[in-house]
């Protein structure tokens, strides 16, 4: 048993358990991989034992990898902060995008996706914290976002990420999430279809999932700790 199986099995186990703990079946979560940084080796051997979604944040050390896994079929999902000049790059290779704070880069993804792909998942990134080093559209500005990502052709609208500042404090924690899906549920009460929540990391998956989290985005504690790039 390789020490990323054995990992994969532990995260299994803890969003087993926090949706035990939630009333929730824990088919309402999926576990997306992120495998930024790890070479493809390392997401090769999580596919091995049963991975299939993973998230990468850097464009140009993610399409190398991409190239050299294309003959598994994985679900990729770009998590991080997306620059216009990188939006084709993504529009043409990913399947999700949980990162989309502006108008502009929505409709630069949109008309830059494929034809002949299925429509971009796209998730709006909403900074709960307002800290000025966070990317992600401010709350208030969700709903008008979402409108217009709602009407683009080549997108799909599919909910909320959020990435708030890291807390030992696990009702703190809980308290920001509680705000990501009070917030989705504004926007499903103002006629918009969505249906994921994008929170939650290896640190603090149990309070996003007893918040709502449909998504739960895992590095370290399948991988290890991460070397920076």
């Amino acid at each position: 048993m390789t020490t990323i199986f054995a990992n994969l099995q532990a995260v299994k186990a803890r969003i087993a358990a926090a949706c035990a703990a939630a009333g929730r079946d824990a088919a309402t979560v999926k576990l997306l991989a992120v495998s930024k940084t790890w070479p493809a080796g390392c997401v090769r051997e999580a596919a091995e034992a049963g991975q299939r979604a993973f998230g990468e944040s850097y464009v140009q050390e993610a399409l190398p990898k991409l190239a050299a896994l294309a003959d598994l079929a994985l679900e990729w999902h770009f998590i991080g902060p997306l620059q216009s000049n990188k939006t084709r790059l993504v529009a043409e290779n990913f399947a999700w995008v949980h990162s989309v704070d502006r108008e502009k880069i929505a409709t630069r993804l949109s008309e830059q996706r494929p034809a002949h792909l299925p429509p971009l998942n796209v998730c709006l990134e909403v900074n709960l914290s307002g800290e000025a080093s966070k990317s992600g559209c401010a709350p208030e500005e969700a709903l008008a976002l979402a409108r217009c990502v709602a009407a683009l052709p080549r997108l799909r609208l599919r909910g909320l990420m959020t990435i708030p500042e890291p807390t030992p404090d696990s009702a703190l924690a809980r308290r920001r999430f509680a705000a990501l899906r009070e917030l989705c549920e504004r926007l499903q009460a103002e006629g918009l279809a969505l249906d994921t929540l994008s929170m939650g990391m290896s640190n603090d998956l149990e309070a996003a999932i007893l918040e709502g989290a449909t998504i739960v985005r895992v590095g370290t504690a399948i991988f290890g700790e991460r070397v920076k790039p």
